[in-house]
């Protein structure tokens, strides 16, 4: 007898639907699995057979031949557990396949026949809803995770035994249509800027790259406050739309970074991998490759504190990215897509003992100096919109208890700025400043008569290059934003090349 579910694999970021096909014939008992599977699905043989007879199943001492379909496509994980089960009871004539139609099925099953939560839930299901399946049968640990999808009915099952009862009588558990009401979650940020007193220059450049959602560079000697500013960018982004909440959550669900029970991701990402990370983990890596650290920084921060520690071959990974806004990997199996829409946020020492080039602390020679900064590429210092020097602090600035702005007021700027953006973008698929391109410069990046001879001057005396001049431009109508302008003003430009000027200065 044959009978066959539908389940789904993840590859990368896409879900691919996959036919769990089960035939249970007469000839000397055996359980054979084909259809390209990796070793932990092979071993379902053995997980599932122990936890039918478990759960008092027995299954009949006959050939029992397992088909996973397409069978080009490997298939990696353990959520073909419960798929596999299902199908084997039905082709046993447990389970009438008629109810079986119109589902689909995931999870894991421990030996004792309960059902395991399993990573990539959200993104089967949304899958699902596209297939035009009626409902979608769970691990109970991801119906939290699952019930974020609307307009598809999701049943979380415990173990194996509730999963048969669900499928043989459908209506006994339709009160069970979980959709959970994800609750506000209202908790005081732990960090905000009215805690940093003085660094007026790199605050304004924070808010400017974070209003524009432009990359930013911090240079200056140790101990002067580029982590601290860095750390609380985030308080000062605009809020996620359900819409992006539910992209992140997709992310971090296939990257198994879930929490039960709060699964929906509220806040933008902040990721701050270490300086010993390597390229792999940066990009995303496996033989299926799996979201590295610039995918699950998406919408939000990537911070890299002290870039320059980084190897160079790990740094020049993310200069296509930067630039595409997603990033490709090729495999022997096929090619991945990740999307990668980050704000790159880097802080770097301008030498080895940090205090270059004030000749009366630092210790290094001028061959140390530029083998330290010269792991940032020119190329890669090219993407980066923003470069802000940072002094040292004085302990007047320490002393200077006047009322510092608040996280919330400048983040009231920066969201004001948005909308403006949000407006004049609408039609063009793209939200901020960062992303102009082509035609949209000149129709967007309108310049005075002042500011047209300042560019023009400053394109000469400065030998910019042609994406260093737009990523000048895109900066000026940020901070034109910001000012409220409708054009790019003078004083707008040279703000913006005053942050062209430190790589002039570190880096000749």
């Amino acid at each position: 007898m044959f009978a066959s579910v539908l389940t789904a694999a993840i590859r990368g970021m896409e879900v691919t639907p996959i036919e769990v096909e089960a035939d249970v014939s007469d000839g000397l008992p055996s359980f054979i699995m084909v259809g390209y599977a990796a070793s932990q699905v092979k071993e379902a043989q053995d997980r599932v057979r122990t936890a039918l007879r478990n759960t008092g199943i027995y299954l009949p001492p006959k050939r029992i031949t397992v088909n996973l379909a397409p069978a080009d496509i490997r298939k990696e994980s353990s959520g073909f557990d419960l798929p596999v089960a299902i199908a084997i009871l039905a082709a046993a004539g447990m389970i009438e396949e008629k109810y079986l139609h119109g589902g689909m099925f995931m999870g894991e099953l421990s030996l004792s026949g309960e059902v395991q939560a399993i990573s990539g839930v959200l993104a089967r299901v949304i899958r699902a809803r596209e297939l035009g399946c009626s409902y979608c049968v769970i691990p109970e640990g991801n119906l939290r995770e699952a019930s974020l999808v609307k307009d598809i009915t999701v049943l979380g099952v415990s173990d194996l035994r509730e999963a048969m009862d669900f499928i043989r009588d459908p209506e006994l558990y339709a009160h069970e249509r979980h959709h959970y009401e994800q609750e506000e979650v209202h908790k005081e940020p732990d960090l905000d800027f009215s805690e940093i007193y003085g660094q007026e220059g790199a605050k304004r450049a924070a808010e400017i790259a974070v209003a524009g959602f432009h990359n930013l560079l911090f240079i200056g000697p140790p101990g002067v406050g580029k982590t601290m500013i860095a750390k609380r960018i985030p308080t000062i982004m605009p809020p996620l739309t359900f819409e992006e909440s539910l992209e992140l959550t997709k992310i971090y669900s296939i990257a198994g970074l879930l929490t039960e029970g709060d699964p929906l991701i509220r806040i933008r990402p902040f990721r701050s991998p270490h300086h010993t990370s390597t390229a792999q983990s940066l990009a995303g890596g496996g033989r299926i490759p799996h979201p590295g650290e610039i995918t699950l920084a998406h919408r939000g921060v990537l911070f890299l504190d002290e870039i320059a520690e980084f190897s160079r071959h790990t740094l020049e990974i993310m200069r296509q990215p930067l630039e595409e806004k997603m990033i490709c990997i090729s495999r022997a199996s096929g090619s991945y897509a990740f999307p990668a829409d980050f704000m790159l946020v880097a802080s770097t020492n301008p030498c080895p003992c940090g205090y270059y080039p004030n000749m009366e602390k630092c210790k290094c020679t001028q061959a140390e100096v530029h083998h330290y900064l010269g792991k940032i590429s020119r190329p890669l210092l090219d993407r980066i919109d923003l470069c802000a020097d940072i002094p040292e602090t004085s302990y007047e600035d320490l002393q200077d208890k006047a009322a510092q702005e608040t996280s919330e007021e400048i983040r009231k700027r920066v969201v004001a700025a948005r909308e403006l953006q949000r407006k004049r973008y609408e039609g063009y698929g793209i939200l901020c400043n960062s992303e102009l391109h082509g035609k949209q410069m000149d129709e967007f990046c309108v310049l005075s008569p002042e500011a047209s001879k300042l560019i023009k001057s400053a394109f000469e005396r400065m030998q910019l290059s042609m994406r260093s001049y737009h990523r000048v431009l895109r900066v000026s109508r940020t901070i034109a934003d910001l000012d409220h302008s409708d054009r790019i003003e003078c004083e707008h430009l040279a703000e913006a090349l005053s942050y062209r000027g430190l790589d002039r200065k570190y880096w000749a």
